[in-house]
């Protein structure tokens, strides 16, 4: 378990329900392929091209931060060996995502 407080099933559980919840109407529009990192525990969050720098945003304002990362308009955050077609205005199936799981030494954690 790489999180005191969280297993790994409840950070995504919980970044989920706050990107639907309270954030997804405020981003989408104009940010897809995006990256949104989401405090899990205050609900705040960084919008940014690049993952890291809107990580590191987050960790500026809270150093201590559990955060879930996503990409905007995207089923996942990366792709290995190929890349995601998506038509123009084609928003991504939401209920259908495949969501990056890391361990919390990794890019989007402390």
């Amino acid at each position: 378990m790489p999180y005191a407080k969280y297993s790994s099933e409840e950070v995504e559980a919980r970044g989920e329900e706050i990107y639907e919840q309270q954030i997804r109407q405020h981003v989408e529009a104009g940010n897809q392929g995006k990256f949104v990192v989401i405090d899990i525990e205050t609900g705040e969050y960084e919008v940014d091209q690049d993952d890291l720098q809107a990580t590191k945003r987050a960790l500026r304002k809270r150093s201590t931060a559990i955060l879930y990362g996503l990409r905007i308009g995207y089923p996942t955050a990366y792709t290995l060996g190929g890349h995601v077609a998506m038509e123009p205005g084609q928003v991504r199936d939401h209920e259908a995502t495949t969501v990056l799981k890391m361990p919390r030494p990794r890019r989007w954690t402390q």
